[in-house]
């Protein structure tokens, strides 16, 4: 199975509800690994790498995200498969 690897940037009301959290556990469940953390301008970046089915399935997720969430945006650019992580973290703020 061929792997992948996408960066997202999702904005909206995605930062104290649960968001990272929520897509570390589905990556957890779908064998993914990478990160997710928050940005100081509100956004979630989230790196994720795995099988591209799999990749495609937690993507369609972080479209609508956990239940308190509201996604209004989701840029995302597929970047090439490096094999960099060993699991998928949910980080604090990136500086």
């Amino acid at each position: 199975m061929q792997n992948t690897r996408f960066h997202l940037l999702i904005s909206g009301r995605v930062q104290g509800v649960l968001f990272r959290q929520g897509a570390r556990a589905k990556a957890l469940e779908l064998g993914l690994t990478g990160f997710a953390k928050n940005l100081l301008d509100g956004k979630v970046e989230i790196i994720v790498e795995g099988p591209k089915e799999k990749v495609k399935e937690f993507i369609e997720w972080t479209n609508k995200g956990p239940g308190l969430a509201r996604v209004d945006n989701a840029e995302m650019a597929e970047e090439e498969y490096t094999g960099e992580f060993e699991g998928f973290v949910a980080r604090e703020f990136g500086f």
